[in-house]
């Protein structure tokens, strides 16, 4: 069983940077196309920006510019650097697979953006 854990969020001005971390338990970045989602109180989850196994990136027109997916295949990590940060941004993220059938949802963690 996967295990996801996310971690790097916190209260932010507008303007600012953060970036997320998202930790697996095996080796699953080289073999999946993996994603940053996010959901806003009251709101769906969205994905945001993925990253295929091999490398290619794609973001939503919302984060376009701003955001930048990466991974460490021999760390397990995916990371999801976030700049120029805007009040709308203000979510909880979360990572998994993009396509097929979802790993278990991890925590997620706070992205808090005040303006």
């Amino acid at each position: 069983q996967v295990q996801l854990v996310e971690s790097g969020g916190g209260l932010v001005q507008a303007g600012g940077s953060l970036r997320l971390s998202c930790a697996a338990s095996g080796s699953i970045f080289s073999t999946n196309v993996m994603g940053w989602y996010r959901q806003a109180p009251g709101k769906q989850r969205e994905l945001v920006a993925h990253i295929t196994s091999g490398g290619s990136t794609n973001y939503a027109g919302s984060v376009k510019g701003r955001f930048t997916i990466s991974r460490d295949n021999v760390k397990n990590t995916m990371y999801l650097q976030m700049d120029s940060l805007k009040p709308e941004d203000t979510a909880v993220y979360y990572c998994n697979r993009v396509g097929g059938i979802y790993f278990s949802w991890g925590q997620g963690t706070q992205v808090t953006v005040s303006s």
